[in-house]
């Protein structure tokens, strides 16, 4: 099951972390979350993450989509894509089926791309 992109613009945010803001712990939600402050800590869902411009992220994240566009340090594990949107800067390890990056995105890391098993490649007998 494949989902539609995503427009920001008119994406339904159920909670929103401000500028300014900071928090620290874990930090779990079902529908989509957007950060723009200062997190640290572990990130669950099976739903989409958006990571803004002045955001400022250090952890794990385990989500179903991740759309950051500000600062990561740590591990991303998303089940269905991964986007570094333009200025981000990632530090750290990648694990996602699909991997987009824009034009002047800093990264640092390891990605791993997963799929599905007719993805991999054959043993042969």
């Amino acid at each position: 099951m494949k989902k539609k992109a995503i427009n920001m613009e008119k994406a339904d945010i159920k909670a929103f972390l401000g500028p300014g803001s900071q928090f620290e712990g874990k930090l779990s939600f079902d529908e989509m979350v957007r950060l723009d402050g200062r997190f640290i800590g572990e990130i669950r869902s099976s739903d989409t993450l958006v990571v803004g411009d002045t955001a400022e992220v250090e952890g794990d994240i385990y989500v179903g989509t991740l759309v950051l566009s500000g600062s990561f340090k740590g591990n991303i594990i998303a089940s269905q894509r991964v986007e570094l949107l333009d200025p981000a800067r990632v530090e750290g390890v990648i694990e996602t089926q699909l991997l987009k990056i824009e034009e002047k995105v800093i990264f640092n890391g390891e990605i791993r791309m997963t799929g599905t098993e007719k993805n991999q490649p054959q043993e042969k007998s």
